[in-house]
């Protein structure tokens, strides 16, 4: 669904075959196309895919197409199902479709794409520890996009306690980018390296947080990391 994502899936992919990227594995995402004519499979975001749509009903030269995270509902995503169904009963009926998500409701899904049979994948569970860190003083609640600045300094003293009694890196989640940058502030002279991850970050910067560092980070990001994504060392 996100540029992000579109890049990370492509670079993984084209890795396990020992493939640069561009080869058999390309992405295109808004501004940015890598493939080349020997790419075979390519990875695009939503909004991508629907412009295609848009321009070439039949998708001439596509065998298959993986709608991954289908569980996100937004426009974009619902017109590109709503598109693709069409298309394969009344152009492309050998056109395969498949629907891939780690929460959606599979049985669902299968009814929509006309009794599609359901393939699962084990995945690892991983022990999770909830610890309840409220602020020391009431704090008001968001109105509209702002968000009150006591808040956001309590997140930062919480980033500060999470490196302290933690080992790993830290991932922060924050509505925008301009409480990331606030909460960013806040935290020179950390003992880690911190990362601000939102969708108007450059290319190299979003891809350098999906990457392994060799010091601890701190990564401050927006819901673009919330799916879609895994972030090594947290």
């Amino acid at each position: 669904p996100r540029r992000i994502a579109a890049r990370a899936a492509a670079r993984r992919m084209a890795w396990l075959l020992d493939e640069p990227v561009g080869g058999s594995v390309g992405f295109t995402v808004r501004g940015e196309r890598v493939a080349g004519p020997d790419t075979v499979v390519e990875v695009v975001t939503t909004g991508v895919l629907l412009q295609r749509l848009q321009r070439d009903q039949e998708l001439a030269g596509v065998d298959v197409v993986v709608l991954d995270e289908c569980h996100e509902r937004h426009l974009d995503a619902d017109t590109v199902a709503a598109f693709l169904l069409d298309v394969r009963e009344t152009l492309r009926p050998e056109l395969r479709l498949v629907a891939a998500s780690a929460t959606t409701d599979s049985a669902g899904w299968a009814r929509v794409l006309g009794g599609a049979p359901v393939v699962e994948a084990a995945g690892v569970s991983y022990p999770v520890e909830t610890v309840w860190a409220p602020p020391a003083r009431p704090v008001r609640p968001p109105h509209g996009m702002r968000v009150d600045p006591a808040q956001l300094a309590h997140v930062a003293s919480v980033v500060r306690r999470a490196l302290a009694e933690r080992s790993g890196d830290v991932l922060c989640f924050l509505p925008g980018v301009g409480e990331i940058a606030r909460v960013a502030g806040q935290l020179g002279g950390v003992d880690a390296e911190v990362v601000q991850l939102h969708g108007r970050a450059p290319a190299a910067v979003q891809d350098a947080a999906l990457s392994l560092a060799p010091g601890r980070r701190v990564i401050l990001s927006t819901a673009v990391a919330e799916s879609s994504l895994t972030v090594p060392g947290v």
